[in-house]
This record gives C-alpha cells, structure tokens and sequence, in this order.
C-alpha cells in the first residue's frame, strides 16, 4: 500500500521566515565581499568558496605578489591622476563597504521578521500518492460563472520542479498562476511533490514519471477530458518523458523554461551549479539519503553571490507595508523552502542531465526507454524566456526545436519572472490560454 501521508503542515505563525539559506554561508559571502575592499573592487575572483569535499585539499595555490598587486597598482595610479588621496579613497571604499555591509544586514533582519505570511491560498487536496498531492483549482474563483467556466474548462496539469515548492504556481493572491488560469476558464491541476518521504526514498527520475502518470489518470477520471500537461522547468523534462508515453491520452503539451541541451552553454548557470555540486554528491549521498536543502541553496548561491547583497539591500529600503516588500518576502519563502533531492535523482540530474548531457545525446532514459522530443507529436506550445539565469534559453531552445508541432515564444523575461513577474500575464499566461483554448476547442 502506498503511504498515504500528507506533506508536513505549514510552519505556524510565530516562526520566523526561513532564509536565506544557508544563513551562515550568505554571512560569511556578503562579509568577504564587503569588507575585503580590494577584492570587492576587482570582483568575485574565485567565484565560490572552496567547492571541494571535506577531504580534499582546499589550501590555496602560491601568490604571486607581483600579479595580485598589478590590479591595485593600476587602480591607485587612477586615483592618483584624478587628484584624490589614495588614503582618503580608501577609507571612503571601507566606509561605504561597511554601510553596504550594514544594509545587507537590516535587510536579513527586515525579512526574517516581516508580518508576512502565506496561508490559506492552496485548494484542499483532491488525491495523494505517497508524498504527493493533487490540488484543484477550479473553485479558487470568486465569482459563481467564473467557477463553473473553469470546472466545465479544459483540464490543464501542472507539473512544477522536484527541487522547489510547487506553490511557486500559486505564489500569492496577488500573484497566483494557477489561480489565474482557473479564472481565464482552464480547470489547473497541480502536482504538488511534497518532500520524499519513505516511499520516494529510492525514487529515480522513472518512479517519478510513474507517479505524474498517475496523476495523469486521476485527471482524466476526473475531468472526463484528456488533459493538457504543463512542465515548468525541471518539472518539464518529466512531462516531456510522460508525453512520449501518454500523447494519446493529452490534449496538448505545455513546457516552460525547460533546459534540454545542458552543454549549450557551459559558462551559463547550469554549467557552474554542476561543477559546484559535483564534488559533493558522492561525499554526502554515502551518509544521507537524500542530497540536502541547503547543499542545494548553497550551490545555487554560488551562480551570482554579489546579488544575494543587492537584493537584501534593496528590500532593507522598501516600505515594509508595501505590496513590493510583501512580494519579496513571499519570493523568498518559496526560494528557501526547497526539499531534497532523492539520492538516486540527484545522480541523474546532477552527473547525468548536468554533467554527461544526457538529454541532448539521447541517452536519458525512463523505464529503459530513450527520451526523444521528435517522437511527441502532438501539439506543444514552448516559452523560453530570453532572461533566464538559471535555464539558458539557448537550452531550452534546443527542446522547441526538437519538438515537430511547437509553438515557441520567447518573452524578455526571467525563469521566475515568466510566472510571477508584472509582465507575465500579458505576455506568458494570456497567450498559453488562448493556445489551451485553441486546441481544445471542440474536444470534450
């Protein structure tokens, strides 16, 4: 018998909110960054810290003086031609380091104690299977013509990451994507993957596809109607591996900023979180089960640590009543409230997708089947947003290409900016409905 157990409750009230994680690694970066004057001015040299595991030798190379002081010889002698102190510009650098420092910190302060809470926004669950849930959002509208369109609408599954929360779909009231498909008259249902529990201990990237198939069925029964699947990132490649098992029984196939070729771009973040992770993955996965939250947090942190700082800077200014601070904070609930990564997943993402490319070389395989994109026919409509940090769009341009009937746009937006940013809706979600109508059209 499957365990039928929910995902752990939400944290009540009076807990403080949960990042950044790892605190204690953003503290040390930020302190580093800004109190290290002249390596704040040249820039993140090293990138990360030490990416090695704990029983390699972190000691850095031998210096040499003459290359670590051109840099600041050069700047110096600007400093001089421009008519200013050297002494009294380094102590105004020191000074401004410190308050930057300083913001970052009443930043942290600000958002770790901010009223801000997300509750009661997610529909009650309509099914589970071990520690995933299905929610229905065809009730979340407020007006009565607008719950019976979206019950009598076409049924749209969403599948989001394995390694962040599913909420990022139905992020708040403000700015719910789920929510707002119900209300344009789809009927969304999400597949919220909760944390591995003991069933999904052992789970590979197939049990995964396993268990959104048979999501997919309780859909179907459901609604009466085959659904349109809709992967959103990571979430993506799995509904891509579904529609090559299932397209009979879908409408329609709906990916969104969804990597494919991993190698298009090795300088991009997708290359520098694998060669973060990688030494890692062995050392870890020996003692635990699972490859851990923070780990993960930690190596995400190293793709740009300058911009942990700008942020938190920038939110120690808003007005904490403001609808833009009680933005950032849910953002940054939902970034620091990943789950792990099952052991045997985290091999197959991490040293296959990431490291090998499996996916772009044809050799990614679910239940000992090759995952190939030209082998789904059935219609498919493909954003890749021209601003995405974490998926490069020329990897997620890589999966349009491949797919015989796709549709792909691609909006000046970001990897979470496409689903929760201002623009959005405008230029994502109203075309993905009229695209959802448009092939469903007829079709009960």
């Amino acid at each position: 018998m499957p365990d039928q157990s929910l995902p752990p409750p939400t944290p009540p009230r009076d807990m403080p909110h949960p990042g950044p994680r790892p605190l204690a690694v953003h503290l040390a970066t930020q302190g580093l960054l800004m109190m290290t004057w002249p390596l704040g001015l040249s820039g993140w040299n090293s990138g990360s810290l030490c990416s090695k595991p704990p029983s390699a030798d972190c000691s850095p190379a031998p210096a040499d003086p003459k290359a670590e002081a051109a840099p600041l010889d050069a700047l110096l002698a600007d400093v001089r031609a421009a008519g200013i102190d050297p002494a009294t510009f380094g102590r105004a650098v020191d000074a401004e380091a410190r308050h930057r420092l300083g913001a970052f910190l009443d930043g942290v302060e600000g958002y770790r104690g901010h009223a801000y809470r997300r509750e009661g926004l997610d529909p009650p669950a309509v099914w589970r299977r071990g520690s995933t849930v299905l929610r229905d959002f065809s009730e979340t509208p407020t007006e009565p013509e607008r719950r019976a369109r979206a019950r009598d609408g076409p049924p749209i599954l969403l599948a989001p990451s394995l390694i962040n929360r599913g909420y990022i779909l139905n992020l708040s009231r403000q700015r719910g994507f789920a929510p707002y498909l119900a209300w344009r008259g789809l009927r969304p249902v999400l597949v919220d993957w909760g944390a591995p529990g003991e069933a999904e201990q052992g789970f590979t990237l197939s049990d995964y596809v396993a268990r959104l198939e048979a999501a997919l069925d309780h859909v179907r029964e459901r609604t009466g109607r085959n659904p349109v699947l809709l992967g959103y990132c990571m979430g993506g490649l799995l509904a891509l591996a579904l529609a090559q098992r299932r397209h009979s029984d879908l409408a329609g196939l709906v990916l969104l900023a969804t990597p494919w070729d991993f190698h298009a771009d090795r300088a991009a973040a997708q290359g520098r979180l694998a060669t973060a992770l990688a030494p890692w993955i062995d050392p870890v996965l020996a003692v635990h089960d699972a490859l851990p939250v923070d780990l993960l947090q930690a190596a995400f942190a190293t793709i740009d640590p300058p911009s942990i700082g700008r942020k938190f800077r920038g939110f120690a200014h808003l007005s904490p009543r403001g609808a833009a601070a009680r933005h950032f904070v849910a953002m940054e609930d939902w970034l620091n409230d990943g789950v792990p990564l099952a052991g045997a997943v985290a091999q197959e993402t991490l040293r296959g997708w990431y490291g090998a490319n499996t996916t772009a070389r044809g050799e990614w395989r679910v239940d000992g089947r090759p995952v190939r994109p030209e082998s789904v026919t059935i219609p498919a409509f493909v954003v890749v947003p021209q601003r995405d940090r974490i998926v490069p769009a020329v990897s997620a341009r890589a999966l349009g290409r491949a797919l015989p009937q796709a549709t792909v746009r691609e909006p000046p937006l970001g990897h979470v900016g496409m689903i929760t940013g201002r623009r959005a809706v405008a230029q994502v979600h109203d075309p993905l409905v009229r695209w959802v109508l448009r092939i469903t059209r007829g079709k009960a």
